[in-house]
């Protein structure tokens, strides 16, 4: 989270502040990145105020996750009181240390993916991870996801693309996760990345690593939140460490998720379908919501696709592409914002 410009709380949410004995408390709004939720620390308290009236389905999965990850030994902010009605909720503050900000400051950055890597593990042993009522990361689910791409990336590189490109891509796609879609072997957070991970230099163990935004969380294939942390759409690792941290789980993975081949086969599979469900939502974040500023991540992003394409060895989708998108990655790399050119106008 990041400091906001300084914001008057609601009658309703300094209502439910007083009945909780913080009516006079101090706060320091914040803002989540992409997300409607606000956020403000009660400073010295401990708490933070969750603000979150129009997402109720978001606001009680973020409640009864934050209770599950913490029953299960690891550390999501807990919440200590709640106001459901308003989307209102006081939650413990786990500090400012995330991972992100670690790494600006010269944190060792082997032993933060180390800690994350080990966390994942630890929940992908326990039995009860999947004992949480999520929705399920099936097909239909895969597929939507990447319907994005054919919405938004590949008319914004192909103006007039044929309606057939969208019917084939998903047909495409549908065989090549049909396997993964029938595993639900997990919680699984969607998005464990160095943003939504923090350093808790107080605890011990798995426990270090803080967890944030995992309130979108489904459950299914192991590999993918090991891959969102690992193939980060915003910042490159150090040289080896990718396959030195792969080669970490594979070796203490629980034995249901296969040999080491099964699980990189999922992994990079998994990788080439976030990697070009995100090609599209970054173009509909500017297009839809002028945020242009998430652009020039769609060249790193689209170099990240025909990687794992590749490893996956999914040969009729890079086939596909080819042909109806023809030389994609350098077109990707001249989309611009289509704030930028109605001001160029």
């Amino acid at each position: 989270m990041t400091a906001a410009p300084a914001t008057t709380l609601s009658t309703t949410s300094a209502a439910f502040l007083a009945s909780e004995g913080y009516g006079g408390a101090i706060l320091t709004p914040f803002t989540a990145d992409a997300s409607p939720r606000r956020y403000h620390r009660l400073e010295g308290c401990g708490l933070i105020l969750m603000e979150d009236p129009t997402d109720p389905v978001g606001y009680a999965a973020y409640l009864r996750l934050s209770a599950h990850l913490n029953q299960l030994g690891l550390s999501a902010p807990r919440v200590l009181a709640n106001d459901p009605e308003n989307g209102l909720a006081l939650i413990e503050d786990l500090g400012d240390a995330t991972y992100a900000q670690c790494l600006r400051t010269g944190e060792d950055e082997h032993a933060l993916y180390c800690l994350a890597v080990d966390a994942l593990l630890h929940l992908h042993h326990d039995p009860r991870s999947a004992e949480v009522v999520q929705p399920l990361y099936d097909l239909d689910t895969h597929l939507n996801e990447l319907a994005i791409f054919a919405e938004w990336f590949a008319p914004a590189i192909a103006p007039g693309l044929s309606d057939d490109f969208a019917r084939d891509w998903r047909a495409r796609w549908q065989g090549a996760l049909a396997p993964i879609a029938e595993r639900h072997d997990t919680l699984v957070m969607r998005d464990f990345h160095v943003d939504n991970l923090l350093l808790l230099s107080a605890r011990s163990g798995v426990a270090r690593c803080g967890l944030l935004d995992f309130q979108d969380a489904v459950i299914g294939p192991c590999e993918y939140d090991l891959m969102s942390l690992l193939q980060d759409a915003r910042r490159d690792l150090a040289p080896g460490l990718e396959d030195e941290m792969l080669a970490r789980y594979i070796e203490n993975a629980p034995a249901g998720l296969g040999n080491a081949a099964d699980i990189r086969q999922r992994y990079h599979i998994l990788a080439a379908q976030r990697h070009a469900r995100i090609l599209g939502v970054f173009v509909r974040l500017d297009r839809l919501n002028g945020k242009q500023a998430y652009l020039k991540w769609i060249p790193r992003v689209a170099e990240q696709l025909r990687t794992a394409l590749e490893a996956a060895q999914l040969r009729d989708i890079t086939a596909l592409l080819e042909t109806h998108l023809p030389d994609w990655q350098a077109a990707a790399a001249r989309i611009t914002s289509t704030q930028h050119t109605e001001r160029a106008c």
